[in-house]
């Protein structure tokens, strides 16, 4: 049973009742209607439940302008439940070509007005959409918060490190990448996961290994230790460990002959502790710091800096993040408990 039908948003205004309202509403509470058009489940085990949401904004200027960035967030409200934050999943919309990324995204061609948010089921907002149905509404705002350099990846070498969840923001940046992927020079993902059974957009890794973008994954365990009597999975044949254990491998010349440090730039997405080793890997393989990029969480609830909740040391990651310059976030990052 759905636990919040269209019908019950009709407390979010109407962008059509007001003829002499702005035609691209900017006030930065008001919620825009959207529809589910499609559920896909992406895990399902006992510690972990991970589902994506295809959403459809309802005809309006605010849904016909609307464009994100990789990197950036929405705020999904469900009302009678709450608000949430969730980072954007899906292929952004190219502005000169109006479609989305080819070679990398299996299901077509995507509207400006249609995007995707992946969410793990771990609280009071996020069970409660877990709920809903296809053909469900809810509320959203945004975009919000900075993005990924995707401009000045041009030219370069990319490496995007993700740590479990941590995939889902980076996967735009995956999708784009692939719509230009003449644009950019060496491409390698390195996704470190909890064990073979929560590896997140498994199916879609050989796509985007078909377009030319490397993809190297690492298990903590070769079974999940937090399942009673979980199997060993017998097809996993690639290393155990974490995720550094795979960056630092750059720094054999014999193995990774054509790497380059000066001309990389390092993208990481998951853990905060994760992220901060990576990072000071990187440094040691000779990266610059402004060469690497951090998406940092907190817990966001207005999404422009009025609230204060996101605050982390001079930043409000609502606005100034998620995605950060690992020069900026360096000092911050070893300030115990902040």
């Amino acid at each position: 049973m759905s636990s919040a039908p269209l019908s019950s948003l009709d407390s979010i205004p109407d962008p059509h009742a007001d003829p002499q309202a702005d035609p691209i509403d900017r006030d930065p509470w008001h919620p825009h209607r959207a529809t589910i058009t499609r559920i896909d489940r992406e895990l399902d085990t006992p510690t972990s439940s991970v589902f994506t949401l295809e959403l459809r904004l309802e005809p309006s200027p605010y849904a016909d302008a609307y464009r994100f960035s990789p990197g950036q967030f929405n705020m999904l409200l469900l009302p009678g439940s709450g608000e949430v934050a969730i980072s954007h999943s899906g292929p952004p919309i190219d502005r000169a070509l109006g479609t989305a990324s080819p070679g990398v995204v299996e299901s077509g061609t995507f509207e400006s007005c249609t995007f995707l948010h992946t969410i793990r089921a771990v609280g009071r907002v996020t069970n409660a959409l877990e709920k809903l149905r296809v053909g469900d509404g809810l509320g959203v705002r945004g975009p919000y918060g900075t993005s990924w350099p995707m401009q000045q990846l041009i030219g370069q070498d990319v490496l995007l490190l993700s740590g479990g969840l941590g995939m889902a923001p980076l996967r735009p940046v995956v999708y784009a990448i692939g719509s230009r992927r003449d644009d950019f020079g060496r491409v390698d993902l390195l996704y470190g996961s909890r064990s073979p059974e929560t590896i997140l957009y498994a199916a879609e890794l050989d796509a985007w290994k078909r377009a030319d973008i490397g993809v190297e994954t690492i298990v903590d365990h070769a079974q999940d230790p937090l399942v009673e009597n979980s199997p060993c999975k017998p097809t996993w044949t690639g290393p155990v460990g974490n995720v550094t254990h795979l960056l630092n491998r750059r720094s054999s010349l014999l193995d990774y002959p054509d790497f380059r440090p000066e001309r990389t730039q390092v993208l990481l997405c998951g853990p905060e502790i994760m992220m901060h080793r990576c990072a000071q890997s990187a440094r040691k393989l000779g990266i610059p710091a402004s060469s690497i990029w951090l998406s940092m969480e907190r817990n966001m609830q207005c999404g422009v800096g009025y609230c204060g909740h996101c605050q982390w040391g001079p930043l409000f990651l609502c606005k100034d993040g998620p995605v950060v310059p690992y020069d900026l976030a360096e000092t911050l990052l070893e300030i115990k408990d902040l």
